[in-house]
């Protein structure tokens, strides 16, 4: 199937068995109509969200094994995080997915992608799928990425009162200190 259509397309990937359209993030209200109406995904499953802050500089390295094993003294490359290779470099630090079906004749999945960086608004789809609605509020109370004409967007998973972004790759780690009564 073609997408060369799909407002602000940047790239299609292939791989693993889906495919992926990477959408420019200022156009993905009108990428998200496009692809209801004229593609038929009417169905919005999940939309999740990802940080990949200081993907592909230094980090833990690993071993490689095979079928014949692994060489336990041989250590890769400390930047290649363990991978066989050092990852390829993302676009931007957080990642946007959300996963379409087309529920016709022959059922399709499709997986649309957006990057954008720290403060970086998104678009909402709220007006094409309204199942985003709780979607985009648990990736704004967990990461803090902000869904630009989103009617409601507010804290659904943590206290109103609560700081922060807990699934942020630079939330501090560590909590309150706990307390036992005998300790009083």
């Amino acid at each position: 199937m073609s997408f060369a259509g799909v407002p602000g397309l940047v790239s299609t990937k292939e791989a693993h068995g889906e495919t992926t359209l990477v959408v420019d993030p200022a156009r993905l209200a009108e990428a998200a109509l496009h692809l209801r109406d004229a593609h038929g995904f009417t169905f919005l499953s999940d939309l999740s969200a990802a940080d990949y802050l200081g993907w592909g500089g230094s980090g833990v390295g690993g071993y490689f094994g095979s079928a014949a094993g692994r060489d336990l003294n041989r250590a890769m490359d400390q930047s290649s995080q363990g991978f066989q290779q050092r990852p390829e470099p993302k676009p931007k630090r957080f990642a946007v997915n959300l996963h379409l079906l087309a529920m016709d004749a022959t059922p399709r999945r499709l997986r649309v992608q957006v990057w954008v960086d720290e403060g970086e608004p998104v678009p909402t789809v709220i007006e094409v799928w309204p199942t985003a609605d709780w979607h985009e509020r648990e990736a704004w109370d967990m990461l803090g990425i902000e869904f630009a004409g989103h009617p409601n967007l507010k804290r659904l998973l943590m206290d109103d009162d609560w700081e922060g972004h807990p699934l942020r790759k630079d939330y501090p780690l560590g909590g309150e200190p706990v307390r036992f009564s005998e300790a009083e």
